[in-house]
Formats: C-alpha cells, structure tokens, sequence
C-alpha cells in the first residue's frame, strides 16, 4: 500500500476486549522492565475497581481507561503517565481514595489520577440544549484548573486529550443533541490545545470525529469523494514521491518521500477559506503534497536546493520554520513549487527527530525519567502557558475567561518588533492596538495611532511576521474608545486587549455606563428596525433589570455584536421580507473542486451539464478546471487519469432582500465608496436611487440581498466609518417608492 493516505477518522460501531498484553507489548518496546510491573499492577487495579460497570456503548467499563493507556502508549509516554491512564476513573467512579492509589502506586501516580479526577467535569461552553451563555464561576474555574494542571505538570492535560479522544470514538451511544455538544467542545476546546501542544495525531483525529457529528451530511459527502479518487491520487502521489527520492539520492541525500496526508475537516475548512478569498487553480498550492525527511538540518537546506533546481518555485510560498520555529515546537522548510509546469506542488521538507515533535508535540520532548534534568528547551517552549495564565488572573468573568483561552491561547501566532528592536508575540490577526496593550495597560488608554513599517496606518491594521509597530500616545489622559469593542470594526482582536478596554468602563461611573448603553442599543434596535423594550432585550442576557443590561453594555461587558447575535436567534428570521421583493436561493459558490473549494470553473460544451447531474474535473493546461458530465466521451476516453479531479454542485444559500437608507455629506466618490464596501463584504446589490438636498448632503438608498442580521449589522458598522457618513438605518419600502415616482436620481 502506498505511503500516501487520506485520513478519515470515524467513530467506532463495535468494541473489543483488551488484555494487558496489548499495553504491555507497546510499552515494553521503550520502558524498562521496572516501568512494565508498574503498568501491569495498574490494570489489574483498574479491572477489579471497574468490575461490572458497563458504558453506554453497552462496553465493560474499563475499556475506556485501557484505550486511553493505548493512546498514550502510542506516544511513548512513562509508565507513571500509563498506569495513571489506566486508573483516571476509579476515585470518581470506584470505592477508591487518594490515600489509596498512593499507598498502592506511590505519590506521582496519585497525583496524576486526582488531576485528572479534578477535570473531569469540563462540560464547559456547551449542554445537550444547545451552546451556553450563562458561564459560571465554576465552569470558567473548571478551564483554568486545566490549563494550570498543564503548565504544573502536563501529563494531567495528555491523559484528559487521550480521555476525549476515546469518548469522541464512541460517542455514538449518546443522543444526538449531547453527541453535537460534545463535539462542538471538543473543537473548541480539546483539538485547539492538541494544537498548541504539537500534538498533530490526536488534533487531526479529534477534528475529523467532531466534524462526524456536527456536520454529518458535509462529512459523508467528502468522505464519498475521497474514497472516489482515492486510488488514482495515490498512483500520482506515489510516481511523484519515488521521481523526487531517485533525483535525491543521486545527488547524495539520503531521504525518505512520502504523500503528505489530508485529513477531512482541514478539507471543509480549506473549501471555506478559498471560497471567501475567490482563489483561482493557479493560487491552490496544496492539492498535491509531498514530505521529504533527512538526517541531518543542513540535509534540510541542501534538499531544497535540490528542488528549486529541479522544479520552479513559486514566489511568496516559502517560509523557513526551522530557523523559525513555531510555538508549538514545530519546524520544517515549506516550500511550493510548478511539477512539469503546469501543477502546483507543496513540499515539506523536515529532520527525523523534527517529523516526531510535529507528530507528537510536547510528548516527543519528555524528560520525566528518573534522575534525568527537565529539558530547558522544552521548558522555555511552555513559557506562553505561564504567561498566559499571569494574565488571567486579571478576569472577572467566566464568558470572558472562555473567550481569552480561545484567542490568545488556540490562535497561530505573530512575531512584531517593537521600535527598539524587541521581539513580541501575538496572535495572529492582532492589531496596533492590541500590540499597546501588551506592552503595558496606560499605552493602550492613551494610544491614538500607530505606525507600522514606519507608515501610519489605521488602528484596525492586522499585523504580520517583521512589521514593526510603534503606537503614538495623547498627551492629555484619556481612555481608550467604546468601538474598540465592536468586532465588526476589527480594532482589538485579542482577549487580552478587550479585558483591559472593559475594566477601563467598569471603572467609571455607572449612570454615565446606563446612559452609554441606552444610546447603543436604541441606535441598534433602530438601525435593524426591531421593535423590543430593553427590559426584553435584558432577559435574553439573563439581567434581572433594564438597568444592570445597560450598565453591562455601556461598560462594554456584553457588546453590541453579542446583543444582534442574540437578537437574529431570537426572531428566528433573516430581515424582513417586502413583499415586492422575493427571497433568493442560488448556488453559493458555483462547483466545488475537492480539496481545493470554490474555483472559476468552466462548463464544457461538449456534454453542457447542468445541476443535478454526475459531474466530473478536468485539469486543464490553462483554463483552470472543466466541468464534464461523468458519462462524456471525452472523459471515457481520456488517457491522463491523473488529471481528473472529483467536483459538485455549490451548496444552497438563502438571501434576503433589505433596503437601506444611508445619509451623507454630498461629496465626489461618495457612491464608489459605499458600492466598493459593500461588495467588500459580498452583499448584492440590486438597486441603488441617491437624491441630493440643498444642505449639500445627500440620502442614498439601497436594496441589498443579505444572509441575516448578522451580516447587516457588521455592514451597518462599515458603512458608518466611510467618509462623510453620518447615518445608517433600514429603510421603510413605501420611502423607497415615493422616491422612485419624485424627483430622486435613479442610478
């Protein structure tokens, strides 16, 4: 079988009995024999305190700690970590103390299953009705024990992804409201910190059996795709990887070439990401992708060269994470490059020993052996937790505790310069802004502007890898500004921006906070043409009181995208529907192309498909891909199999007709501004009628086709930050009409 595969995990329909030797014989390939007794007296252990207990699934109880065991044997880890594994249940579930295991086992393992014992009520964000808004104190401590059990001693936080990753298996035994609640923590909480972690095994498989329930149909669907073409790509692949491992060795590098392998979810989030960004064929860089391992680093270099005299590279499609690496400790050389011209080509390029960190992550760096030193390196690659934890100390409340773990903590991250020349981290999509309040909380108050690269730019600019940032600050004390807050304008993305910009308002008076957030929501309400008292709109945050809501919006504890948010899920409906203007449904994003997303494609004439029939790719030589019906000659006939590639028809997309009523300061460019931001944000525009006023201001009117609240809000805060813009709200039908009959311009 090839060395290339398409990873699909998928639950588990049926159970098997395991014996201690199926631990045993994994251990015993690394572990000394001491290490095996240890392991061995733990099972027995497990299997008596477990006796009778039954899962769900209908499976003996003690399955589930033997399967989490064999997880963590797969990763080489020690046999404290593996006899803790097989015990993680018995103090909650079994007649069994603390004082016991650590009679029995000794005070480390003890230690282990009461960390363990500690987070195994981690349902934190969501329950079997749905997600969760009203976070407690508990819940949001729940998470932090967790993260503090990680930066304490890790192994805690590798048995509970190894735990998760045995229950998402056999998740199939629940409902199928607790199954998706599960899930959607489990992608927002769990695959995250395998992330964050290195641990690339247990991320791609949390992902993929998360994705399973969340999205069955979607995940069918790829699955049936892949399976498709599943032989042909692994043909091209495996010609692919035995040209490039001949054309090494006969330069004198000794490597290994295999298929890089594609798992389902980063599929769905690939055919996403290209469909917002309209990327052609000739920008997807990934369809293909090969993983050479060398010895030795400078193996890695003279490799890449190699390959750069073989095939063309493509420009702006390197980057060295060896020389730089990431935080979760993983290096490799990326590069992307032309294969006989005419398809594109990612190459990873990595050592041995750095193919295990990015497999296993912090587990590939285990230093827990008796008598051996911890590894400084790896000590100082788990700084960020520590750090990140000195800054939770400064959260109030849960929700926001919740949502700082899942930025600043799961995001990618940026290395910025200060104008000294000091490196700074941050996650990825932050702004000058949040760059201010990392450096201290009073630079962020007073900041006014930013300069990047030596160019003053705006504040919302999302910061790269090398710019240099320097903040301009007011000489007069201020404070920091209540959009700042707004997530539709973009300022301060990180968790740790938004809780200093939030204390700030907590600190000031509490009428002037009443009044600053009667003033948002009346503007909102008003904007989207909601008729609801505030006391309603509190209820839905759960406030006892109009006041304390308005207190908590005017502070900027609850935002206004969290009050639209909750108000589209309230209504239940898209904006409402005039009558003289009909929903549309079309085809979002025209042909998917698997594993790739939404690309230009074009329809063959040669058989002219059309939606609901069996359609198949071509890989053109310069008009990206042909759509063909699968039955066509031409594709019967073809000789190059390879080129063929799986295709569907677009999903459906509901819009909903909304007209708008923009009132401005006449000024040349006005229209092009406001029609460019639209389209900016995909919204369609279906007409457009502007009529001036003596006062040289003018009043522009829009009907738009909009997805839903959401979308018309985030729109509505665009559109207010054009030049000369001084009001946005929804705009009655019969106004629109009377325009149209007056003396209004129609364009």
């Amino acid at each position: 079988m090839s060395r290339y595969t398409l990873s699909m995990a998928r639950p588990r329909v049926a159970y098997e009995i395991h014996t201690s030797e199926d631990i045993l014989s994994k251990a015993r390939t690394y572990l000394p024999p001491d290490g095996l007794t240890l392991i061995e007296d733990a099972f027995e252990f497990a299997c008596h305190a477990h006796d009778g207990q039954k899962r769900l699934s209908g499976e003996p109880y003690v399955e589930h700690p033997i399967n989490t065991a064999l997880f963590l044997a797969e990763l080489n880890l020690d046999a404290a970590t593996l006899a803790a594994a097989l015990l993680h249940d018995v103090i909650e579930d079994c007649d069994v103390t603390f004082d016991d295991l650590r009679r029995q086992f000794g005070l480390e393992v003890a230690r282990l299953v009461d960390g363990v014992t500690k987070l195994s009520k981690m349902d934190l964000m969501y329950s079997e009705d749905g997600p969760r808004y009203d976070y407690d104190d508990g819940q949001a401590g729940s998470l932090r024990k967790m993260l503090v059990a990680t930066a304490q001693d890790i192994r805690v936080v590798l048995i509970k992804l190894a735990d998760r990753l045995h229950n998402m298996e056999t998740l199939s035994a629940h409902s199928p409201e607790k199954r998706v609640a599960i899930s959607r923590e489990t992608l927002d909480i769990y695959a995250p910190l395998a992330h964050r972690l290195g641990i690339w095994d247990f991320k791609w498989r949390l992902e993929d059996l998360a994705f399973s329930f969340i999205h069955p149909d979607q995940y069918r669907e790829i699955s049936r795709l892949l399976t498709t073409k599943r032989t042909e790509r692994e043909k091209y692949i495996l010609r692919l990887s035995q040209t490039l491992r001949d054309e090494l060795n006969e330069r004198g590098l000794e490597a290994e070439v295999m298929g890089r392998p594609k798992h389902i979810f980063s599929i769905y989030q690939k055919m996403r990401k290209y469909a917002e960004q309209g990327k052609e064929f000739s920008q997807i860089y990934d369809l293909f992708a090969l993983r050479v391992l060398v010895p030795e680093v400078h193996d890695c270099y003279s490799a890449l060269g190699v390959i750069h005299g073989l095939y063309h590279p493509i420009p702006g499609e390197f980057d060295d994470y060896i020389a730089n690496p990431k935080d979760n400790m993983y290096q490799s050389l990326h590069t992307a490059v032309m294969y006989q011209g005419n398809t594109p080509l990612e190459i990873q390029i990595r050592t041995y020993s750095m193919h295990q960190v990015s497999e296993y992550g912090v587990a590939a760096h285990w230093r827990y052996k008796e008598g051996e030193a911890r590894d400084r390196r790896f000590e100082e690659k788990m700084s960020w937790l520590r750090q990140l934890l000195d800054w939770q100390r400064e959260v109030v409340g849960a929700e926001e505790f919740v949502e700082s773990v899942k930025t600043d903590l799961f995001q990618d991250q940026v290395f910025v310069y200060t104008p000294k020349g000091d490196i700074r981290e941050l996650p990825a999509g932050s702004t000058p802004i949040d760059f201010a309040y990392r450096i201290h909380t009073d630079l962020g108050h007073r900041c006014i502007g930013g300069k990047v690269n030596g160019k003053l730019m705006p504040l919302y600019t999302q910061l790269k890898n090398g710019d240099t940032v320097e903040i301009l600050t007011s000489k007069l004390e201020r404070g920091p500004s209540l959009d700042w807050l707004n997530v539709n304008l973009g300022y301060a993305n990180t968790a740790n921006a938004r809780q200093k910009i939030r204390l700030w308002f907590r600190k000031q008076e509490r009428g002037a906070n009443i009044q600053r957030g009667k003033e948002l929501l009346s503007k909102e309400l008003h904007r989207l043409s909601v008729k609801m008292d505030e006391r309603d709109v509190a209820s839905l945050f759960k406030y006892d009181t109009g006041n304390e809501f308005l207190a908590a919006l005017g502070s900027g504890l609850v935002s206004i995208a969290q009050v639209t948010s909750r108000l589209a899920a309230q209504q239940d409906e898209a904006p409402t529907q005039p009558a003289a203007a009909p929903v549309l449904t079309w085809p979002s994003s025209g042909i998917e192309v698997l594993g790739v997303g939404d690309l230009l494609t074009r329809v063959s004439q040669c058989c002219n498909p059309i939606p609901g029939d069996d359609i198949i790719g071509y890989i053109t030589r310069t008009r990206g891909v042909s759509v063909h019906r699968t039955d066509c000659h031409n594709i019967r006939n073809e000789s190059e199999q390879e080129r063929l590639v799986s295709v569907n028809w677009g999903s459906g997309q509901t819009l909903y007709p909304v007209r708008l009523r923009i009132e401005a300061w006449d000024r040349v460019g006005l229209l092009r501004d406001i029609t460019t931001l639209v389209s900016q944000e995909k919204v369609n525009i279906a007409s457009v009628i502007t009529t001036e006023h003596e006062d040289s201001s003018a009043s522009i009117y829009l009907t738009l086709y909009t997805t839903g609240v959401g979308q018309l809000s985030r729109l509505f805060s665009r559109l207010e930050g054009v030049l000369g813009v001084f009001s946005v709200t929804r705009s009655a039908p019969e106004e629109e009409r009377g325009l149209r009959i007056g003396a209004g311009r129609q364009n």
